[in-house]
């Protein structure tokens, strides 16, 4: 009797031992793939067993954020920082509970190989499993598109494909072509003259229908009932002025010429006087493969015949659209430009990019560099 009592102790030992080993092998790593994925692939057996256990044991610490109600705190990773070093420094500052449990659970999915180095906007308000899916992607929603004084439509759609916004520079150039309704104002042919320059915060999803909304929408914003009065005081209307405005921005080096500038063009105006500004003829030249620029630089003498309606050498008044995207400043400039009696200008031979200033022909001429 007492051998079969052993024999029965045994057994239930046997099954026992049976049974953890089942629960070890089978129903912790199944139970923790169910409610947390899979286990990273490179991690071994006894590793994916190990945090399976962590994990479950952890609970509901892993998705159960600190403070629903916390705000959004800047959060930097630095380039090769260690894992370690960033779940410390995460409940440092108060943006999880326990840097141990996030550890946990991003060596178990395998995330704390694709750690991206960079700034991240993180909050108390997310869970654990959040915030280790949050620091996969530390790029930002929004971008900052950057659009010069002086650009052409071509040298903005160059800059899209690094710029992080979705939007090809062919599309972009197609859809220019038509104005945005907002610029009803002017009533422009194309875009070009109306991409305000500015610093624009967009989604990355902008579509470009929307961007070309956006800057056509601050254009309208700067285009005050005082500019347009300034505007009307000239004898341009908004469109008329955008043109001029593009000619003294491409022309102007130093602003503080510029209303001088948009004077000497509005006197060329108001006698019929063609208006023989170079980068008229540069916009109407296209790109130069050579000089690998839009804005061919110096311009020879058949470039000066090129012809064109851009050649503002051959044809009088106003070219038929803008030929750059210009400045508040120059706009201002043509608004308000400075009186005087000039008819032409050329830069200053001291390279200071200032101009020097004359009223007749010859005294143009004698102003040249020797």
């Amino acid at each position: 009797m007492r051998r079969y009592q052993i024999h029965i102790i045994l057994a239930f030992t046997v099954l026992c031992l049976f049974a953890c080993i089942f629960l070890v092998l089978g129903y912790i790593p199944a139970r923790a793939s169910l409610l947390y994925g899979p286990p990273a692939s490179p991690l071994s057996i006894s590793d994916r067993i190990e945090y399976s256990a962590r994990l479950l044991w952890h609970g509901d610490a892993l998705t159960t954020p600190l403070d629903p109600n916390g705000a959004d705190q800047p959060f930097r990773i630095e380039q090769s920082e260690s894992v370690s070093s960033v779940t410390i420094r995460l409940a440092e500052t108060g943006i999880i509970s326990n840097a141990g449990y996030l550890y946990d659970y991003l060596v178990y999915t395998g995330y704390d190989t694709t750690l991206q180095a960079g700034e991240y906007s993180l909050s108390p308000a997310l869970s654990i499993i959040d915030i280790a899916n949050e620091l996969q992607d530390s790029t930002p929603e929004d971008i900052t598109f950057v659009i010069l004084a002086g650009w052409r439509m071509e040298e903005i759609a160059a800059s899209l494909p690094t710029s992080g916004l979705d939007i090809s520079p062919e599309a972009f150039l197609s859809a220019a072509q038509t104005p945005a309704q907002v610029l009803a104002l002017a009533s422009p042919v194309t875009m070009e003259g109306f991409f305000f320059p500015d610093s624009y915060l967009l989604p990355r999803t902008t579509s470009v229908d929307q961007f070309l909304e956006a800057v056509a929408r601050n254009f309208t914003q700067h285009i005050t009932a005082d500019l347009q009065a300034g505007f009307s005081a000239q004898g341009l209307n908004v469109n008329q002025a955008v043109i001029l405005a593009s000619i003294v921005e491409r022309e102007s080096i130093q602003n503080a010429e510029m209303p001088l500038i948009a004077g000497v063009f509005i006197n060329r105006l108001n006698i019929g006087m063609t208006l023989g500004s170079d980068p008229t003829i540069q916009y109407a030249l296209g790109y130069d493969p050579l000089g690998q620029t839009w804005w061919t630089n110096p311009l020879s003498v058949d470039d000066l015949k090129f012809d064109s309606p851009y050649n503002t050498y051959i044809y009088p008044g106003l070219p038929p659209t803008p030929i750059s995207n210009p400045s508040l400043d120059a706009l201002r400039a043509v608004a308000f430009p400075e009186t005087s009696p000039y008819y032409y200008f050329q830069a200053r031979c001291d390279g200071s990019g200032y101009h020097t200033f004359a009223e007749t022909f010859d005294e143009h001429l004698a102003n040249g560099c020797p």
